[in-house]
This record gives structure tokens, C-alpha cells and sequence, in this order.
């Protein structure tokens, strides 16, 4: 019987890198399913109508589930710039519709109604628009009447009725199989990487680096991110236990207290998506703070697009 941390690793080992037989099987006998799910995703990308708004939009996303850097990297990009705005669904969030998270140097909401990563652009991006919605037209139309260029479109490659500049992060190591979901971790099939306008590969166009905050003797790592042992080249020794919960987990804190007295830790060691929805807590937090270093030539390309834009 599975606890939740292990189910989550189990469920990512499958889908990534798949190591026992019952996996390889389960992944082949769900081919039929795989098959009907890339049918209609490429029949979606077939008859969409592309909508041209007019103004530059940039995309980053990536093919697979689950994280690949595409906050770090929007952010990194997205700080060049003095009115831009930042669009995305907003994952995790209690609130429905469209909601302008922050303008002009102010955070208008709490993190239960923008979702964890709107609010750590919002945090991180004091000169950026962000706004969530489900619906993304709304969203680049309110972004583009408060004048904001360039707008970034979180996770936004499946959005193929938008005329953008894509961009596709490309995992180092990629997963085993070639299948979508749920055979394999693809959303959408491998083959759409030719679609891309750049593909950016970590450890050649991006580099990461982590610093780590208030660290402590006694640490206990708690975190709700998908393909949480990503984090584990980053750990220090001195980590007493790791907790996984689910990708945008609302932590409360009655069971962060419960973990830290539990494991009789000093501190939770977190990332900053996890942070903003702990910091209200009076919590003792040791924080991973992650920058990307991106290579020069990768901001050439998306400098070049928007001159040839103007």
C-alpha cells in the first residue's frame, strides 16, 4: 500500500523513467487510450483558427507534465523588461474568471485566489502585469489595453489559436518512452518540437543555481511541486526528512506545524513557489531561492523577434 509521497514518486517514475515490468505493462496496455487522447490533441492544433492580437506574445511551455523550469525561465526573461505582463491559468487557485493579480507595483489579491506561481511572478516581477485566467484571450486583451508588451504566456505551447513566439523547454534527460499521456509524460506528441519557434535545453541555453536561505541544523523539506526529486542535486546533508505532497498543494497550518514537531525540525526548507503560500504562517522557513543564468544567444533570438515585430 502506497503512501501519498510514495504514490507520487511511483506515478513519476512511470510516466519519466519507467524501471519495473508491471510499469512497462501498464504503460502498453494504455497505448488505445494514448492513441484517442493524441487524436484529439492534433485535431485541436488542426482547426484552430489562429488569432493575431496584434501584439507580442511570447509562450513558454514544454511538452511533458510537470515541471520543467518554465516559472524560473519567465521570470528570468521577463525582468528585462519595464511593462510586461505575465498571463496564465493560475493553477491551484480558489477563485474563478479572470483576476489581475498585480499591476503597477501592487499585489491586489492573496495567493488563494492567483495560485502559487501567479503570486511568485507577482513577488519576483514588482514592474510586471499579472493576470489569471482560464480564459487566455481575455486575459492578453486586458493585458494589451493596459499597453503591456511583451506578454508572456505561462505554459501557453497548447494554446495553438495564438499567433506567438513559442518557445519549448527540452528536459536534459528526456523520458523513457515516447508516449503521450497516459502511456507516457508527453501532453502532446514528441514530434510538435519542430513546431517551436526556439527550443531551450537546460545545462546548454540555462543554467540553474540555488542559494538557500535561513538554512538550518535540522531541516525538513516539505514542498507540493510535480517531479519533486528534481530538487534532491540541490539538498543540503543536513535534511532530516523529505515530505512530498501534491503539485499546488494549499498547505494549512495546523499540518506544517504537525510535520515540523513530528520530525523535531528546526525549519522547512521550501521552495519560493511553495513559500507564498506558507509565510503568513509564523512559520521557521529555509528557503530555495532558484536563478537561471540563460545563455546570451537565447535572448538574442527573442530580442530579434521583437524587432521584427515593431
Amino acid at each position: 500500500m502506497f503512501d501519498k509521497k510514495n504514490l507520487i514518486l511511483w506515478v513519476e517514475e512511470y510516466l519519466f523513467y519507467p524501471k519495473t515490468f508491471l510499469q512497462f505493462l501498464l504503460s502498453f496496455i494504455l497505448l488505445p487510450f494514448t492513441f484517442l487522447y493524441c487524436l484529439i490533441v492534433i485535431s485541436k492544433r488542426l482547426f484552430a483558427k489562429k488569432i493575431d492580437f496584434k501584439v507580442p506574445i511570447i509562450s513558454i511551455g514544454n511538452l511533458t507534465v510537470g515541471g520543467s523550469g518554465k516559472t524560473p525561465l519567465t521570470i528570468e526573461l521577463a525582468k528585462e523588461y519595464e511593462n510586461c505582463a505575465i498571463v496564465l491559468r493560475g493553477y491551484g487557485r480558489t477563485s474563478k474568471g479572470l483576476v489581475v493579480v498585480s499591476k503597477e507595483k501592487n499585489i491586489l489579491c492573496d495567493v488563494s485566489q492567483s495560485g502559487d506561481e501567479a503570486m511568485l511572478y507577482a513577488k519576483s516581477l514588482p514592474n510586471a502585469t499579472v493576470i489569471v485566467s482560464e480564459d487566455r484571450t481575455k486575459a492578453i486583451e486586458l493585458a494589451k489595453s493596459f499597453t503591456c508588451q511583451p506578454i508572456f504566456l505561462d505554459d501557453g505551447f497548447s494554446k495553438s489559436y495564438i499567433k506567438k513566439f513559442d518557445i519549448l523547454i527540452k528536459p536534459s534527460a528526456e523520458p523513457t518512452l515516447p508516449f503521450c499521456l497516459p502511456s507516457g509524460a508527453y501532453r502532446e506528441p514528441k514530434y510538435l518540437y519542430n513546431s517551436a519557434d526556439l527550443i531551450v535545453c537546460e545545462n546548454k541555453d540555462f543554467t540553474r543555481k540555488v542559494e538557500i536561505s535561513n538554512p538550518t541544523k535540522d531541516m525538513v523539506l516539505i514542498t507540493g511541486i510535480s517531479k519533486p526529486t528534481r530538487l534532491d542535486e540541490f539538498l543540503p546533508k543536513n535534511i532530516k526528512y523529505k515530505i512530498y505532497f501534491e503539485d499546488h498543494h494549499s498547505f494549512n497550518k495546523e499540518e506544517l506545524e504537525n510535520l515540523v514537531d513530528k520530525y523535531c525540525a528546526s525549519s522547512i526548507l521550501t521552495t519560493q513557489k511553495d513559500a507564498v503560500k506558507m509565510e503568513d504562517f509564523g512559520l521557521n522557513l529555509s528557503i530555495m531561492h532558484l536563478s537561471l543564468e540563460v545563455n546570451p544567444q537565447t535572448k538574442q533570438q527573442i530580442n530579434t523577434f521583437l524587432d521584427n515585430f515593431r
